[in-house]
């Protein structure tokens, strides 16, 4: 541009010079302009030297003294449009300022307007904006604003970086100095916020524009509209509407379209009927995108009979059909599964001259793999060859169907035919294929196919990286997973929250918590932020670690990282506490969600009924199943099955049968857990007879009774003194393969000894022995005093020293009934021996006992153990009556 004006300018003194020497007084005139012109650009030319030197000081090193002294000798007092020409030229954000700052105070006067505008462009050039509120509030101060111009380039800068919301918080700003900002930078930015649906932010920005004076256009209305409406914020897009009317503003076709599609894809499908009905009585004509969405909307609401007709009135008299939608239709009858009226309308199509093109066979050939069709479609995809040619998508929707089914081989064969028709597989085919053989726990041939993957055509993305590292984890191979992983990390991929979820989740399933914990550490390392699905997950996996305090420090933590606890946060909060003993925290945290607004679902619904029988409050947990089945949520077995074992463990029994019965009513498959409440509830309070009924009606269902059912009955007919009732049972329940456990050992040992059929009661010790069974300390108890007071001292004393051996701790009841053994036995000494060491140890020593150790020593004439031994029964005796008395 320099070079053109100077030869221009030459061109035009040459010509002045030739008709200087004319006696004509213009051209003397001329030649006197064209000297003014030529000084101007010898001043613009010394102006840009002048801005090149300045900048070569400024970026000759870091800002301190030297610079501003070579500053200073340079120009001491610097003129605007210096200034200017140097932040236009400089990089360097923090530099400019550096600059800015120094001629301010060399000039002692604020600058210009267009020297703040260019900091601004500046800034928004380079993305820093540490300084710009401080600018701004000068300007307003000066008493002049951001140009339109700078303003557009702060918020389209923010927008290219996808810092929208940093955007929206310099247009407030700007607001807050009392700016207006430019038509330009609100339309961009709500643009921009419509597509990552923040309809809140862009309603402010909207109403904003109005109370500046800007005219809003029907196109905007439309956009807002569109966003609300996918969001289903229904009563929000509606009230938008009857803004824009009341504004005078008609609604155009382009409105009424976004309206049909966006309303019927939430599922208001009757109002997208009343937009389509509205628009004719408007007098716009419905055009292809009309009927197309109509279509759509029906389609997807299973309103398929509606669909036909609204495509039939379409049809009429058209000579041409619409392509568009006859794919919406075959995709209809093909989500409907009526393939035969699908192929049907591809001939119709044909027949009407319009060849079906390769979207209609893609829209036949994803039905078909969603209903599991998968030979049929092979056949539509060699038929389709005659009309289109098969693109990379139709192959990738063969390949997922193939691999779903488990076909490798027709999968890798598919994609041989790929090749051969000149199309290479994509990432989006590599990651169909790795997740399908994951899910189908073919991990070897997924691995392989990631590994025959030549970068140079095709590489492998995010998604495939995570597919697989999911799925080795979730199948064990977490140290494979974790290799990957580093894999990941070393070909420059960033892994997101997703695969760190997955790696953490798998890490604790497999019982390696530490290394779950490091993964963690790993990814706060890293700079990845975790997401609340993270989050979430991370406080479950501790929880089931038994980390209980580290499990509730999480749910803290989701709040400090800016998080809302949402309604999963509090169901594995709540469930994770149940588990531990912790019931009684569910009230609170319940009344915590509710008060947060928490939607509950059914599961938060199970695991807050459960919360609230597992800690007594039987009735809450009745009052929450009838509010959950008032707001449409079905309970589940779950459901009825915690409300009926917590009425169970209360003796509410006829509440606990009636609500089964409704259960059944419902047609809900109760399970074993179920059965089992009653009939432990029923066997608890004698109701025996009862227990029996429940237990035939369980097996008549076809379940059978578990180790804990039967335990159930044994220990009733046990309480009921029953015992030989309970052997009847026990030996059905060999006879069912059901194994006993060292509980059902433990009932039976019990009920023998109460019976005093102590010889009969160890032989079932034995046997519990030779099963490998570990008994418990009642176990102990009930055995060792059984044998004492069948006289067989020598095995109860025998079997004491071996509990203690095993690392047992005996308790009070065991120490006691071993002593009266050994005391009646005569063995006075030892059980004085015995005595002492319950005494040690805090023990309760019964008076019984006192009494019988006492007369066992005085017939051995070990008077001074027996003064002692009465000793403590006086006190024994005060503390009893000191008790009664108080």
């Amino acid at each position: 541009i320099s070079l053109c004006i100077r030869t221009t300018c030459c061109q035009i003194f040459n010509t002045c010079k030739s008709l200087s020497s004319l006696s004509d007084g213009s051209s003397s005139e001329l030649y006197k302009k064209s000297a003014i012109f030529e000084g101007k650009i010898n001043s613009i030319e010394g102006v840009r030297k002048e801005v090149d030197d300045v900048c070569c000081i400024l970026e000759s090193g870091p800002w301190g003294s030297p610079i501003e002294n070579a500053l200073s000798s340079l120009n001491e007092k610097p003129q605007p449009g210096l200034i200017i020409g140097v932040l236009r030229k400089l990089k360097d954000v923090n530099l400019a300022i550096n600059y800015f700052r120094w001629t301010e105070k060399k000039t002692d006067q604020a600058h210009c307007p267009e020297a703040y505008n260019s900091l601004l462009i500046l800034m928004a050039r380079n993305k820093k904006f540490d300084c710009l509120e401080q600018v701004l509030e000068e300007m307003s101060m000066v008493g002049f604003g951001p140009s339109s111009n700078a303003c557009i380039e702060l918020v389209v800068s923010c927008v290219k970086s996808q810092k929208l919301r940093e955007a929206f918080d310099i247009i407030q700003m700007m607001r807050k100095f009392k700016f207006r900002p430019a038509f330009s930078a609100y339309t961009t930015l709500i643009g921009a916020l419509s597509a990552v649906f923040e309809s809140d932010l862009m309603l402010t920005l909207f109403h904003q524009m109005q109370e500046l004076g800007y005219e809003v256009s029907v196109h905007l209305f439309t956009t807002l509209i569109r966003v609300f409406a996918k969001e289903g914020r229904v009563d929000a897009a509606l009230n938008l509407l009857d803004e824009m009317r009341s504004n005078c503003f008609e609604a155009d076709v382009v409105l009424y379209n976004v309206c049909i599609d966006c309303f019927g894809k939430v599922g208001k499908v009757d109002m997208a009927w009343k937009f389509f009905h509205e628009m004719k009585a408007q007098g716009l004509v419905p055009d292809d995108v009309t009927f197309t969405s109509m279509i759509g909307v029906l389609c997807k609401s299973n309103r398929l009979q509606e669909a036909i007709e609204l495509f039939e009135l379409m049809e009429q008299d058209r000579k041409v059909p619409c392509a568009y939608a006859y794919n919406t239709m075959i995709m209809g009858y093909g989500s409907a599964g009526k393939f035969d009226e699908a192929y049907g309308l591809l001939e119709r199509q044909k027949a009407k001259g319009s060849i079906p093109s390769v979207i209609s066979y893609n829209c036949i050939l994803t039905c078909l793999g969603k209903k599991g069709k998968v030979q049929e479609a092979l056949r539509i995809f060699e038929d389709m060859k005659k009309d289109a040619m098969p693109n990379l998508p139709t192959y990738n929707i063969l390949i997922d169907m193939l691999c779903k089914d488990g076909n490798l081989e027709d999968a890798l064969r598919i994609q041989g035919a790929m090749k051969e028709a000149g199309l290479y597989p994509n990432v989006i085919t590599v990651n169909i294929m790795i997740d399908r053989l994951c899910k189908a726990q073919k991990l070897d041939e997924a691995v392989s196919i990631f590994e025959g993957m030549d970068h140079k055509v095709c590489c492998p993305n995010e998604v495939t990286f995570c597919s697989l590292i999911d799925g080795l984890g979730k199948h064990g191979r977490v140290n494979d997973a974790y290799r990957l992983y580093e894999k990941m990390l070393d070909s420059d991929k960033i892994p997101n929250a997703v695969v760190y979820t997955s790696l953490i989740r798998n890490f604790f399933k497999c019982g390696r918590k530490e290394d779950g914990h490091k993964i963690y550490k790993e990814m706060l390392r890293r700079g990845c932020a975790p997401d609340l699905m993270l989050l979430n997950t991370y406080m479950d996996c501790v929880f089931k670690a038994g980390e209980i305090e580290k499990g509730r420090a999480l749910f803290e933590e989701i709040k400090a990282q800016g998080f809302i606890p949402d309604v999963q946060s509090y169901s594995i909060l709540i469930h994770c506490l149940v588990k531990a003993g912790f019931a009684h925290e569910t009230y609170q945290l319940f009344h915590a969600m509710k008060e947060q607004g928490c939607i509950l679902d059914t599961r938060a619904y199970n695991t807050v009924i459960d919360g609230f029988c597992k800690s007594g409050k039987v009735n809450k947990a009745y009052q929450l199943l009838e509010e959950m089945k008032s707001k449409g949520h079905q309970p589940t077995v779950v459901t009825y099955g915690s409300v009926i074992d917590g009425l169970s463990k209360i003796d509410r029994l006829d509440e606990a049968y009636m609500l089964l019965e409704e259960a059944k009513s419902q047609g809900i498959e109760l399970n074993l857990v179920i059965y089992s409440s009653l009939i432990d509830g029923f066997g608890k309070v004698g109701r025996i007879d009862e227990a029996y009924l429940i237990l035939e009606e369980l097996m008549q269902k076809g379940l059978t009774p578990n180790t804990y059912t039967w335990n159930c009955l044994l220990d009733a007919l046990v309480k009921a003194e029953e015992v030989d009732e309970a052997l009847v049972c026990f030996k059905s329940m060999k006879d069912m393969n059901c194994p006993p456990n060292h509980i059902t050992y433990s009932i039976l040992i019990n009920g023998l000894c109460k019976i005093r059929k102590f010889n009969k009661a160890f032989v079932f010790w034995q046997e519990m022995e030779k099963q490998w069974l570990k008994p418990n300390t009642i176990t102990y108890t009930t055995m060792i005093s059984g044998l004492a007071k069948a006289g067989n001292v020598a095995e109860a004393h025998g079997l004491f020293e071996r509990f203690k051996a095993n690392g047992g701790i005996p308790d009070s009841a065991c120490y006691n009934a071993i002593i009266e053994g050994l005391s009646n036995a005569n063995r006075a000494t030892d059980a004085y021996k015995l005595f002492e060491e319950t005494r040690r140890k805090g023990f309760n020593i019964h008076t019984k006992t006192c009494v019988v150790l006492l007369d066992a020593l005085h017939k051995a004439e070990c008077l001074e153990q027996a003064a002692i031994v009465g000793a403590v029964l006086k006190e024994t005796a005060k503390s009893q009556h000191a008790s009664k008395y108080w």
